[in-house]
């Protein structure tokens, strides 16, 4: 196949757009997409400190390298990639060295927030304390709580994350099936600042998920290949698998429901303007309820005993 834009051999077809695009004007369509989407989602917010939360996979590398692309003609913006180690033997290890050979070479500066000294748990224990628990459960829930943390601390007026068209399709197709209107609301790009909560954006959010892995082999990003040892497990699965077939055979399903989340949030929050978040009775950070989950689970899985010198075994 040729490029739909000029004579040059394709890299890749786009079903949902009725054409096929060479190297050169793949990448640049890319640029441009997430270009289009940091102007819409940014603006919102002024500040000079920007965090990306890098887990060291395709997504994530994409993003920061997307946004460092973006805001190198802001030389008064400070770019910082945090990576939350989460706990999971034979897998965070490898995704932290790609983060930390991406952010090397474009020079970035990189903190690393580490469960097992913030919260004291990791995800491999609170897996075999809780064996009848979905892992990305609580998993997710510490992950979000820390990075929002370590943005907060580190003066970050926005957190950039890597979610692709197709997690956010996801993501509303869970929350229409589930009936979850609040959650379908509150869902990144974040349209108001709450208190304590670091603004969340995603400049990947109209770029499918074959496209950011291609984007990334083509510009030679340093990422980690590997799946987490739980993901087998998460109920996203199911409508991962819904949406690759809805998407089959109707090519623009993802978009559709993307721009659906948009206009349901835009009638949702003019009927019922969008309260603040609670603060956790337990911790003090923001939450949906008297009590966040970060906090419930962590009282399920008690932290490691410590001997009688005060050193944790």
């Amino acid at each position: 196949m040729r490029c739909s834009s000029c004579d040059a051999p394709a890299v890749i077809d786009q079903p949902y757009a009725g054409t096929h695009a060479c190297e050169r004007h793949f990448t640049e369509g890319v640029e441009e997409r997430v270009r289009h989407e940091i102007h819409r989602q940014l603006p919102r917010f002024s500040g000079r400190t920007i965090a990306v939360a890098l887990s060291g996979g395709k997504d994530s590398a994409a993003a920061l390298a997307l946004s460092q692309r973006y805001f190198l003609r802001r030389p008064s913006v400070r770019l910082v990639a945090i990576s939350v180690d989460e706990g999971v033997t034979g897998y965070r290890t490898a995704t932290l060295e790609a983060a930390r050979s991406l952010t090397e070479r474009l020079g970035v500066e990189h903190l690393v927030v580490r469960a097992e000294e913030t919260l004291g748990r990791t995800t491999d224990r609170a897996a075999e304390r809780l064996p009848e628990t979905v892992p990305c459960s609580f998993c997710g829930v510490w992950r979000r709580r820390l990075l929002n943390q370590a943005a907060r601390d580190a003066g970050a007026d926005v957190l950039v994350l890597g979610f692709n068209l197709d997690d956010l399709a996801q993501t509303i197709l869970m929350n229409l099936v589930r009936g979850d209107l609040e959650r379908l609301t509150r869902m990144a790009p974040h349209r108001v600042r709450q208190p304590g909560l670091v603004p969340r954006i995603a400049p990947l959010a109209a770029v499918p998920e074959r496209e950011v892995y291609l984007y990334a082999r083509l510009t030679e990003l340093p990422f980690d290949h590997g799946e987490c040892p739980y993901a087998g497990r998460a109920h996203r699965n199911v409508f991962r698998e819904v949406l690759w077939r809805l998407e089959g055979a109707a090519p623009g399903t993802r978009q559709a429901l993307r721009r659906t989340q948009e206009r349901l949030t835009d009638v949702l929050r003019t009927l019922e303007p969008a309260l603040g978040p609670e603060r956790c009775s337990s911790c003090g950070e923001p939450s949906s309820g008297a009590r966040c989950r970060a906090c419930e689970f962590l009282e399920l899985v008690p932290p490691p005993a410590e001997p009688a010198g005060g050193e944790r075994t």
